[in-house]
């Protein structure tokens, strides 16, 4: 009896790290089902990008207000989790506060008030995000796609970090032997007399079961990030390193299509001649994207990072001027179809079984990828470089290559350009008849 904590504690902890574990691999599984695309070429511009962007929050604060609560959140999450790791030491080997007996306690005061001042920082500015979110009706957190759970998602979050935060400061004000220590409590102190007139044993009792809710609490949190927005904590770091470094506004072009030009361009060449052993690789099996299985693994980790902040919309000038494109709903209905065949896969024995389901039509309409500008706002505007625009032109070649379904301006002046070499309805002949003119 006297070790059942101590093993109670181990099987939470084995349980709470090993679903996370198959979640992530999962989340692994999904993203690889994008083609490929390499990323590898100038890793100190990728690592640069990682530490400033991902660590260090450089894009948050383009936004002041919002920025400097983001980062007091951010720098607290990382901190206030060092405490973590002596939870787990005394939860595993029956101990109390078992720093204190390697570190100096002067050292160890400072680290605990350094945690206490932070979590009271986070509980005050996680009550302003939710103010901000369900009382200040701001536009971007009003959207159609923000209704059920992405509102929910974003508040169940915020209750959890006042939850654990508040966990922590009851676990410090109700350790008696720390209390009159009187060290590490500049918040908890004041919490203190909330207690007064409870017995030693009530007071003990009570700190225990925060310490146990506060713990299990953190591996609920851990697991719940894989259902939810938030898994932008983790996947930020790799979202931001493998971004694309190109100039905005450079496009790739299709090796397919560029093969086929030169061969038109080529007055040698045999256009019925059968393609050389190996180049039939070049050839997609479709042009442009109407799955997620045709977007690259990139655009797949975009998706997941998403962190539904809103930014890129708020600053879409198509959304701006009423039209129904939102760079965010493009991000989390990619997500939502990448989920829904990672279940088709889980539960097909690993394997995708047709579910005449697409991200096109299903999900985006042509309506949204045709309003787009490709102005790329959305693309500067994310904290984390996600990249809205790679995916909307992607579709928008399958509509064009794969379905002949672009609009009719955009028809006819494809046809100018192949008839008449300009975008314009005007004969090559003609082109300098403006010279004449008096």
């Amino acid at each position: 009896m006297q070790y059942l904590p101590n093993i109670f504690f181990a099987l939470a902890l084995i349980i709470g790290i090993g679903f996370f574990v198959i979640n992530i691999r999962k989340i692994s599984r999904n993203i690889k089902l994008g083609k490929d695309v390499d990323r590898t070429d100038n890793k100190s511009e990728r690592l640069k990008n990682m530490m400033m962007i991902a660590l260090g929050q450089s894009k948050m604060v383009k936004r002041p207000f919002s920025g400097f609560l983001h980062i007091i959140v951010y720098v607290g999450f990382i901190i206030i989790n060092i405490e973590v790791l002596e939870i787990i030491i005394d939860g595993l080997f029956g101990t109390h506060r078992i720093f204190l007996n390697f570190i100096p306690i002067s050292v160890y005061g400072f680290l605990i008030a350094t945690f206490e001042i932070l979590a009271a920082l986070v509980f005050a500015v996680v009550v302003v995000f939710w103010l901000r979110r369900n009382v200040s009706n701001i536009k971007r957190f009003l959207s159609t796609e923000m209704k059920g759970w992405p509102k929910n998602d974003g508040n169940y979050i915020l209750y959890f970090e006042m939850v654990l935060m508040s966990l922590f400061l009851i676990m410090n004000a109700t350790d008696t032997p720390f209390q009159e220590a009187g060290i590490g409590n500049p918040i908890s102190q004041f919490i203190v007399p909330f207690f007064n007139g409870y017995s030693a044993e009530a007071l003990h009792t009570i700190e225990r079961s925060a310490w146990w809710i506060h713990i299990l609490g953190i591996l609920i949190f851990l697991n719940y990030l894989f259902y939810s927005k938030h898994l932008h904590i983790l996947l930020a770091f790799p979202n931001t390193y493998f971004a694309n470094l190109n100039l905005k506004g450079k496009f790739n072009n299709l090796e397919s299509v560029t093969n086929e030009v030169k061969l038109m361009m080529d007055p040698d060449a045999d256009p019925y001649a059968m393609p050389e052993e190996g180049a039939e690789e070049a050839v997609p099996e479709k042009f442009g994207a109407s799955d997620v299985t045709d977007l690259n693994w990139v655009q797949l980790l975009n998706a997941y990072t998403c962190t539904e902040c809103g930014r890129c919309t708020s600053s879409c000038p198509a959304n701006l001027t009423g039209k129904k494109l939102s760079p965010r709903k493009i991000m989390m209905d990619t997500r939502d179809r990448l989920e829904q065949v990672g279940r088709n896969i889980d539960n097909n024995k690993g394997v995708f079984k047709d579910d005449g389901k697409q991200l096109l039509y299903d999900f985006i309409t042509p309506e949204e990828l045709w309003a787009c500008t490709s102005c790329n706002a959305c693309v500067e505007e994310c904290p984390v470089n996600i990249d809205p625009l790679s995916i909307i032109m992607d579709m928008r070649r399958y509509l064009v290559m794969e379905q002949s379904a672009a609009p009719q301006e955009l028809n006819m002046m494809m046809t100018n350009v192949e008839n008449n070499g300009a975008p314009w309805p005007y004969n090559q002949q003609d082109r300098l008849n403006w010279a004449n003119e008096d």
